[in-house]
C-alpha cells in the first residue's frame, strides 16, 4: 500500500538524528492551527447523526428543567482528511509483520503531537465553552476533546438544541431531542458531542438462576449431593489447555491488565474469590474516572466488574490488574472509563465485558467512540471485548426500541470495531456437562472439588435460549447465546481474511473468537456482592469458600462477559512470553495463524456444531430461527475462529517486540525486580536477561519513567550487558532518588513517555542507552520535552544539505531551549541545579533492551521504584 506519510516513533526518530541519519521522512510536525475565525455568533453548523436511535415522540415527556445539572459532557473533535489516511495507514503498518512500524508503539503525548488540536485552537474552543456558561473539567491528553459541565438550559443555548425526558418500559432516560450544531468556525473541527444523553452501554453477563438448568445452583463443583459441574479458574487451565504456561513461569507478570466498568466494587468480593479458587489474594488497583459523579454501587453493573476482576487476575496471574470505572452520573458510563484508559495509557490490555448493539448507536456516537479505539491501538493496547449474549440480534430487549429494531440482526459494538478483538460463546453439549457425567469431570467425592474438569471438552456454539427463562425471569433473559454477525459501520479489515469460510464482503465480522460462555452447561463460580446476581434464597455469595454459608448455594453466571477477561487473561500471558510492551490488535494476529492449516487444528478448536439462532419460540422471535448463522468448519459468525489450545497458542505466537520468538532467529526476554528507595539515596533493581532460541549478544538499555518527579529528579545506570546462547545474565540498574546525586559519569536521565529521546541526546560518556548512544549528567541533558521538540523541527529542514541542518538544527535548539552547547563539539558549560529529592510514592520503569548489533530484536519490561 502507499502511504502518504512513514511514521515513526519519536524515540527512533531521535535515535536517528543522534546517529547522523537524516534519511527518514518526515511524519511529525507541531500541530497546525485549525480554528481559523473566532468562535463567535449563533450555533448554526448541525452535526448530524446526533441523536440517539432511541429517541422517539412516543416516549417523550416534557423537557428538562433548564437548571437540571448535566456533568461529563464531552465535545470530541475530528481529525482531518489527511490524519485520518494517516492514522489508518499507521495502525495497519503497525500490525503488519515486516513493516518498519510494525508494533513501534504511539504515546499518548505523541498521539496528541499527531492527531490533536492545536494549544492555540483548545483555548480558543475552551474560551467558548466558558463564554457559554459551562465548566470545563479536563482536556484529554491526546488533545482530541474536552469534557465539561453545565446545565439543561446552557446546553440548549450553546447547541442549538431541545433536552427532553423519555420513559421507556418504566425506566425514564434524558436525551437531546433534535441533533446539535456548533459556531461555523469549529465546522469540520468538532466531530461530535457525547454524554447528552444517560443510556449507558449494557452489562453482558447471564444470570444462572436453575430456571434454564432443571438445578438450583446448590450442588458441589463435583459433588455428593447433586453431581453438578461449575467452573472455576483451574477448570479453565485444564480445558484450554495453560497449565505449561504456569509451569514454565508464564503468568502475564510484567503486564498490564485494565478491567473496565461503571459500578464501585467491594474488594473484599475479589479477595474472597481468590481464596476460594486457591489463587493468591492480589488486590486490583482501582481508579474512579475523574468528573463521572461519585463513587457509588449500580446493581447489576456491580456483578459485572467483580467477575471481570475476577477471572482477568485468575487467568493473568501475574499481571497486575487495574480497575477503571466510571461515577454515578447517569450520562457517564464504562465508555468515559475506555476513553481514561487510553488518554492515559493505562494498561497494556483492556477488558471491556459492555457493549450497544450498532442499531443503537448514531453515526456520530460512532465515529466518536471509534476514533478512542483506534487511538488505543495506535499505542499498542489490546481491547478486548465481548460479543454479546443475544445472539445475532444484540438489541433485543433493549428499551425503547421498537419489537422489529430488537428483533433485526444486529452486532454488538465495541466488539465489532475494526480496532478491538471481539469474544463469542461456546458451551459444553449438555450430555458432557451432565451431572454425573465421568468423562470430563472427577466423580463425586462427597467434598466439594475445586479442579474437576479432566481434559479438553467438545465445544459447541453457546445457546441456552429458553421462552421459560423469559418467563420466570423477564424477557432480557430469554436469550442467551453468543453474539455474532456483521457490522454496518466498520469495513472489513485487512487482516480477517484468508481462513476457511470467510467469504468476500464489506464489513467487518464479529466474533473473533470464543470460550466458554454458558451459564448452565456448564456455569462459571464468582464471588459478589451484587444482589441482582442472587438466586432466590440465597443470602450472601462466597462467605463459606465458593458458597453462601447460611444455604449452601453457590454464585453462577456465564455470558461472554466471562469469555472476555479469561481472554485477556491470555493476552497478558502472550505478551509476557515475547517480552512485549503491548500487542495492538490482537485479532490481526490470529487470523494469519488461522489461515495455516497445520497451525489452526493445532492453536484452536474449530467449532462445527450449533447456532446462535433465536430459539426461545414466537413471543421472542419474529420467526424462530430467522436471525441466525450456524456453525462451519473454519470461521463462522457463530463462533468466530473457535476457541483456543492455549499451549498450541503459545508455541506458535511470534508476538510483538522479539524476533524469533516462536522460531530459530533467536531473541531475549526481561525481568527486573522492584526497587524501594530513600529520597536522596539509591536503589539497586536486578535486570535479568534469559536468551531464548538460542540468543547471544550484547544488549543495550534505555529506561523510561512515565511521570512525576522520578523523571524530573531522578536518574539511573546501567551498563551494556552480554548473554551468551541459552544461558541468562544479569545487570544492576541503579536508581538514585535526588538530583544531588546524578551528577556521576554514566548516569542518565529517565526519560518520559518516549524511550530513548532524552538519553539519545545526551553528552557524556557513559553506558549508553539501547541505540548505544552515550549519556551524561543530569546537568547537562535537553529537557524532553524541548528535546521532541526540536527534533520534530530538524527533520523539517531535510532537504537542506547536511551541514546546513546540522547548523539550523543547533539553532532551533538554541531558539526553544536556551541550549547551544551540544553544537560543535563536546565542551561546554555545565547548567547549575538545584539539589531537589523525587517525592514519595510508586513509581512505574520501563527497561527496553535491544541488541546492539541487530536493532530489531528488542524487549521490555517494568517494575516499580518506590520512593518512602
Amino acid at each position: 500500500m502507499r502511504f502518504l506519510k512513514i511514521f515513526r516513533p519519536v524515540s527512533l526518530l531521535a535515535a536517528a538524528l543522534a546517529a547522523g541519519s537524516m534519511s527518514l521522512p518526515v511524519w511529525a510536525q507541531t500541530a497546525q492551527n485549525r480554528v481559523t475565525q473566532a468562535v463567535t455568533g449563533e450555533s448554526t453548523f448541525v452535526l448530524p447523526g446526533s441523536v440517539n436511535p432511541r429517541v422517539a415522540a412516543q416516549f417523550d415527556v416534557g423537557r428538562m428543567n433548564a437548571g437540571a445539572p448535566i456533568d461529563g459532557i464531552t465535545m470530541s473533535f475530528a481529525l482531518t482528511g489527511e490524519q485520518r489516511a494517516e492514522l489508518d495507514a499507521l495502525v495497519q503498518a503497525q500490525q503488519t509483520p515486516g513493516s518498519p512500524e510494525y508494533h513501534q508503539w504511539l504515546t499518548p503525548a505523541t498521539y496528541a503531537n499527531l492527531f490533536g488540536l492545536s494549544s492555540a485552537d483548545i483555548a480558543k474552543v475552551a474560551g467558548w465553552l466558558t463564554s457559554q456558561g459551562f465548566t470545563i473539567e479536563r482536556v484529554a491528553n491526546s488533545r482530541t476533546s474536552i469534557t465539561f459541565s453545565g446545565t439543561a438550559g446552557q446546553v440548549e443555548a450553546a447547541f442549538g438544541t431541545e433536552m427532553h425526558r423519555y420513559t421507556m418500559e418504566g425506566e425514564t432516560h434524558f436525551a437531546n431531542a433534535t441533533n446539535v450544531s456548533v459556531p461555523p468556525a469549529l465546522a469540520g473541527v468538532v466531530l461530535g458531542i457525547r454524554n447528552l444523553d444517560d443510556f449507558r452501554p449494557q452489562p453482558q453477563v447471564r444470570f444462572h438462576r436453575g430456571a434454564t438448568a432443571g438445578v438450583t445452583p446448590r450442588g458441589d463443583f463435583t459433588s455428593s449431593q447433586s453431581g453438578a459441574h461449575f467452573l472455576t479458574p483451574d477448570d479453565v487451565t485444564t480445558i484450554y489447555d495453560m497449565a505449561g504456561a504456569y509451569n514454565s513461569g508464564d503468568n502475564g507478570s510484567g503486564q498490564t491488565i485494565a478491567v473496565l466498568g461503571q459500578s464501585q466494587i467491594a474488594v473484599a468480593d475479589v479477595e474472597a474469590f481468590q481464596s476460594a479458587a486457591g489463587l493468591t489474594v492480589k488486590d486490583p488497583t482501582i481508579t474512579l474516572v475523574p468528573d463521572t459523579g461519585t463513587s457509588a454501587v449500580a446493581q447489576g453493573d456491580e456483578a459485572e466488574s467483580d467477575l471481570d476482576l475476577e477471572y482477568a487476575g485468575a487467568t493473568g496471574r501475574g499481571a497486575t490488574i487495574d480497575f477503571i470505572y466510571a461515577g454515578n452520573n447517569s450520562n457517564s458510563s464504562v465508555y468515559d472509563a475506555m476513553q481514561y484508559a487510553v488518554e492515559n495509557r493505562i494498561g497494556t490490555i483492556l477488558s471491556l465485558s459492555y457493549g450497544t448493539c450498532e442499531l443503537d448507536l448514531s453515526q456520530s456516537q460512532y465515529a466518536q467512540l471509534d476514533q478512542i479505539v483506534e487511538q488505543g491501538a495506535s499505542q499498542g493496547q489490546s481491547l478486548i471485548v465481548a460479543a454479546g449474549d443475544a445472539g445475532s440480534t444484540a438489541c433485543w430487549a433493549t428499551p425503547g426500541m421498537t419489537t422489529a429494531q430488537q428483533e433485526t440482526p444486529s452486532a454488538n459494538y465495541p466488539a465489532s470495531s475494526a480496532y478491538a478483538t471481539g469474544l463469542g460463546g461456546t458451551e459444553f453439549p449438555a450430555a458432557d456437562a451432565a451431572a454425573g457425567n465421568t468423562t470430563y469431570w472427577q466423580a463425586a467425592s462427597g467434598s466439594d472439588v475445586l479442579s474437576s474438569a479432566l481434559s479438553y471438552i467438545p465445544e459447541v456454539v453457546w445457546n441456552d435460549d429458553s421462552a421459560a427463562a423469559g418467563k420466570q425471569d423477564g424477557a432480557a433473559d430469554a436469550l442467551a447465546s453468543g453474539g455474532g454477525g456483521p457490522s454496518i459501520f466498520a469495513s472489513r479489515p485487512s487482516w480477517q481474511t484468508g481462513v476457511t469460510g470467510i467469504a468476500t464482503g464489506k464489513f467487518r465480522l464479529t466474533p473473533d473468537v470464543s470460550l466458554d460462555s454458558s451459564a448452565v452447561t456448564a456455569g462459571y463460580l464468582y464471588c459478589t456482592s451484587d444482589h441482582s446476581a442472587w438466586s432466590s434464597g440465597q443470602a450472601a455469595s462466597c462467605n463459606s469458600g465458593f458458597r453462601d454459608a447460611t444455604s449452601g448455594y453457590l454464585t453462577v453466571a456465564g455470558g461472554t462477559s466471562f469469555a472476555t477477561p479469561i481472554f485477556a487473561g491470555m493476552v497478558s500471558i502472550l505478551n509476557q512470553k515475547v517480552s512485549s510492551s503491548g500487542e495492538g490488535v490482537v485479532a490481526a494476529a490470529l487470523y494469519p495463524l488461522a489461515a495455516n492449516g497445520a497451525t489452526y487444528a493445532s492453536a484452536f478448536h474449530d467449532i462445527v456444531m450449533g447456532t446462535n439462532a433465536c430459539t426461545a419460540g414466537s413471543t421472542y422471535c419474529s420467526t424462530a430461527g430467522k436471525a441466525e448463522f450456524s456453525a462451519t468448519a473454519g470461521y463462522d459468525e457463530a463462533s468466530g475462529l473457535g476457541s483456543v489450545d492455549f499451549g498450541n497458542l503459545m508455541g506458535v505466537w511470534t508476538g510483538a517486540t522479539t524476533t524469533g520468538g516462536g522460531g530459530g532467529n533467536g531473541s531475549f526476554k526481561l525481568a527486573a525486580t522492584n526497587v524501594t528507595v530513600s529520597p536522596g539515596s539509591s536503589g539497586a533493581s536486578t535486570v535479568t536477561i534469559t536468551s531464548v532460541n538460542s540468543y547471544a549478544g550484547t544488549v543495550g538499555f534505555a529506561v523510561t519513567a512515565g511521570n512525576g518527579s522520578l523523571t524530573t529528579s531522578g536518574c539511573y545506570a546501567i551498563s551494556n550487558t552480554a548473554v551468551t546462547a541459552g544461558s541468562t545474565a544479569t545487570a544492576t540498574l541503579t536508581v538514585y532518588s535526588s538530583t544531588s546525586t546524578c551528577s556521576g559519569t554514566g548516569v542518565l536521565s529517565f526519560a518520559k513517555m518516549g524511550g530513548a529521546v532524552r538519553a539519545s541526546l545526551d553528552r557524556g560518556t557513559g553506558p549508553g542507552d539501547a541505540a548505544g548512544h552515550s549519556g551524561g549528567p543530569l546537568g547537562k541533558t535537553i529537557p524532553l520535552s524541548a528535546a521532541a521538540l526540536a527534533g520534530v523541527l530538524l527533520l523539517g529542514f531535510r532537504r537542506m544539505r547536511s551541514g546546513a541542518r546540522a547548523l539550523v538544527g543547533c539553532l532551533v535548539l538554541a531558539v526553544v531551549v536556551g541550549f547551544a552547547s551540544g553544537c560543535g563539539s563536546s565542551s561546554g558549560t555545565t547548567t547549575t541545579t538545584t539539589t531537589k529529592d523525587v517525592a514519595a510514592g510508586t513509581y512505574t520503569v520501563t527497561v527496553a533492551g535491544t541488541d546492539t548489533t541487530t536493532s530489531s530484536i528488542t524487549a521490555s519490561t517494568s517494575f516499580t521504584v518506590t520512593v518512602n
